[in-house]
């Protein structure tokens, strides 16, 4: 299955839209997303509190010192990060584009949720966090170079850490084609995926293998910052959805509704 159905009539679009002169107030005005049919799947092997689970990030999380991603490139940055999973988030640092920084500059769980995936470990609901995590700028208009160019790099160390689930976060709109993508080729290599989406439209039009969805924000999609048990939340049932689907499909989170009537209530 290819992860970008036809391939060289997205590529004209793409190219033809890149030609034009675009409204600097909306630099993805008239983007041709990807818009797949099919979904490849590939079932779970083993229980949730089983599985070794890594973590895949859009969001341009780097390490301070290290070279930023380049956010200015018309292609998009094709770099991929492999940072240790146990490194203080403090020292991370996030090259944003698409998406306002200011919630991961509060709390870099909300796009890159490690102390809540620790904390699903110590308390057995997943089996173990991979060593590693892989962190990439997600704003990536040119979506042939990200699956021609990117991607087989990432599949091989998936697959040299022997990671059993992958779930991946997007940040902005543009991240969510890009995740996207990559959860259809890792599905595609036999490693079964989760992705976390906030924007429904370029999710369903790509078609990744399992989506979890709710109102959430760019910028915050695994979770509002500062708020732990919301974070919580949005993982839990997320990751819980892995198991016992037995084909592709969307999910619209019930987190939404329990945050209601916490404020509703007084509690948030």
């Amino acid at each position: 299955m290819e992860i970008i159905e036809q391939f060289d009539h997205w590529n004209a679009r793409y190219t033809s839209w890149k030609q034009k002169q675009h409204d600097g107030r909306d630099e993805l005005a008239g983007y041709p997303v990807v818009e797949n049919t099919r979904a490849p799947f590939t079932p779970a092997r083993r229980a949730l509190s089983m599985m070794h689970v890594a973590l895949i990030s859009s969001a341009g999380a780097y390490i301070d010192g290290t070279d930023s991603f380049d956010t200015s490139t018309p292609d998009g940055d094709l770099d991929c990060r492999e940072i240790p999973s146990e490194i203080e988030l403090r020292d991370l640092r996030f090259s944003a584009r698409g998406y306002d920084p200011a919630f991961v500059q509060q709390d870099a769980n909300v796009q890159v949720p490690l102390a809540r995936l620790f904390e699903f470990e110590l308390n057995r609901i997943i089996g173990q966090v991979n060593s590693v995590f892989w962190s990439f700028s997600g704003f990536i208009p040119n979506a042939g170079r990200l699956v021609n160019e990117m991607l087989p790099g990432l599949l091989e160390r998936l697959h040299r850490y022997d990671v059993q689930s992958v779930l991946l976060i997007p940040a902005s709109r543009l991240c969510h084609q890009s995740c996207a993508l990559a959860a259809r080729a890792i599905e595609q290599s036999g490693i079964p995926t989760m992705m976390l989406a906030v924007e429904r439209d370029v999710s369903e039009r790509v078609r990744p293998p399992r989506i979890a969805f709710y109102a959430g924000q760019f910028g915050s999609v695994a979770g509002q910052a500062n708020w732990p048990e919301h974070q919580r939340r949005v993982l839990d049932e997320a990751l819980r959805w892995l198991e016992p689907m037995g084909q592709p499909g969307f999910r619209k989170l019930v987190v939404e509704l329990e945050s209601k009537v916490e404020a509703a209530r007084g509690e948030r």
